[in-house]
C-alpha cells in the first residue's frame, strides 16, 4: 500500500473475511450543531459506522464498534490517550481482528495517533480519521473519510507500517503527520521526509497520565520564566518549540542548560513548518550550545508530538533518543 498523499478510492478490501474495529472517541465527526450553533459531540460511534456497512458486502466485511468517549479533542488527557492505547491493545488480543479505525478530533489527532504508534507492536494497523465539517453538515467529510479509513485498515498491504492517519485522501505515518489547515478538507500533511524509516516501537506499553511534559515557546526575548514556572509544576521533562532549525534566546537557553545541568530531560523541537532540528548555532541560546548541554533534536517532530514521544521514553525509563530517529542535533 501506498502512503502517497492521494488515496485510490477505487481500492476495495480483499474478499476473503475482514474484520474491522471502530474505537470512537468523538471529534467534529461525531459533532451535531447545537440551538446556539455551536458544536457539541452527540453521535455515537454506531450511528457512525452505521452509514459505512452499506458500503461493504457484509459477507465479507464485518464491523464492531466500541465507544470509547464522545470528547471534543482539545479536551484529551494523558489519561485519555492512554485509554485509548489500552483500547488498541485490547482489540488486537482478537486474532480475526484484520485492523482498526479510531475515530478521533482533528485539534490533537497527530498528538494521540504517534502516542498509538510509539506503543504499537502489532503489525495489523491502527488508522485514525475524524473531519472537518459535523457529522449534520450536508456536505460533510466524515462519511467518506471514514469510508477510506476502513478501505485502508482492511488492506494487507497496511500490515507493518504502524500507525496511519487517513484524512481528505491522504495516508499518512502518524509520525510526522501535522494538522496543517484549521478548516481545509485536506487538513493533514507531514513534515517526515519521504520514506522516513518507522522507529522502532517500546515494546511494552506503559501509562502516561503520570509524566508532566510541558511545551515551552521561544520569540525573540522570551523570559526564562517559563522554565522555572514548569519545573516548579513538577514537569520532567521540556519540549522547546525553539525558533529557526532549533535556537532560543539568551535568558532562555541560559534556564534551559540549567534544567540540562539538573538531569532534566529536554527536547528541542521548532515552530517552523518544515525541515529538521539541528544544533548549528552557538551562544547561550544556540542549538549546538544546548546539544553540547545534553539537549535532544526532535528531528522533524513538531513540538505536539515530540512531547508525546519524551513523555512516552521517560514512562518506559528509556533513553529519549530511543523514540527519536536521526535527532540531527
Amino acid at each position: 500500500m501506498s502512503t502517497s498523499p492521494t488515496l485510490n478510492q477505487a481500492s476495495l478490501p480483499a474478499p476473503a473475511a475482514v474484520k474491522i474495529v471502530v474505537l470512537s472517541t468523538g471529534g467534529t465527526i461525531a459533532c451535531t450543531r447545537g440551538p446556539e450553533g455551536s458544536l457539541i459531540p452527540t453521535v455515537s460511534g454506531e450511528e457512525l459506522v452505521s452509514g459505512l456497512r452499506s458500503r461493504f458486502d457484509p459477507a465479507s466485511t464485518t464491523f464492531e464498534v466500541r465507544e470509547l468517549n464522545r470528547l471534543d479533542s482539545s479536551s484529551m488527557t494523558l489519561a485519555d490517550v492512554d485509554e485509548i492505547i489500552t483500547a488498541v491493545h485490547r482489540v488486537y488480543e482478537d486474532p480475526e481482528v484484520s485492523g482498526v479505525v479510531v475515530t478521533h478530533g482533528t485539534d490533537t489527532m497527530e498528538e494521540t495517533a504517534v502516542a498509538v504508534d510509539v506503543f504499537h507492536t502489532d503489525p495489523r494497523p491502527v488508522v485514525f480519521t475524524g473531519s472537518q465539517l459535523p457529522f449534520d453538515h450536508p456536505e460533510g467529510d466524515g462519511p467518506e473519510n471514514l469510508f477510506e479509513a476502513a478501505v485502508v485498515a482492511a488492506d494487507p498491504a497496511a500490515r507493518g507500517i504502524g500507525t496511519l492517519i487517513v484524512f481528505g485522501h491522504a495516508v499518512l505515518p502518524a509520525r510526522g503527520a501535522t494538522k496543517v489547515h484549521t478548516s481545509a478538507l485536506n487538513g493533514f500533511g507531514s513534515t517526515a521526509p519521504a520514506a522516513h524509516p518507522r522507529p522502532r516501537p517500546l515494546p511494552t506499553q506503559v501509562p502516561l497520565r503520570d509524566v508532566r511534559v510541558d511545551i515551552i515557546a521561544a520569540w525573540p526575548g522570551a523570559p526564562r520564566t517559563q522554565v522555572d514556572a514548569a519545573l516548579a509544576e513538577g514537569a520532567q521533562g521540556l519540549v522547546v518549540a525553539a525558533l529557526g532549525a532549533g535556537n532560543v534566546g539568551t535568558e532562555l537557553g541560559v534556564a534551559l542548560g540549567e534544567a540540562l545541568d539538573a538531569g532534566v530531560a529536554v527536547v528541542i523541537s521548532t515552530r517552523v513548518a518544515q525541515g529538521e532540528v539541528h544544533g548549528s548555532y552557538g551562544g547561550a541560546g544556540g542549538g549546538a550550545t544546548l546539544a553540547a548541554k545534553g539537549a535532544l533534536g526532535s528531528a522533524h517532530y513538531r513540538p505536539g508530538q515530540a512531547r508525546m514521544l519524551l513523555a512516552a521514553a521517560l514512562a518506559a525509563g528509556v533513553d529519549p533518543a530511543a523514540v527519536f530517529q536521526d535527532s540531527g542535533m
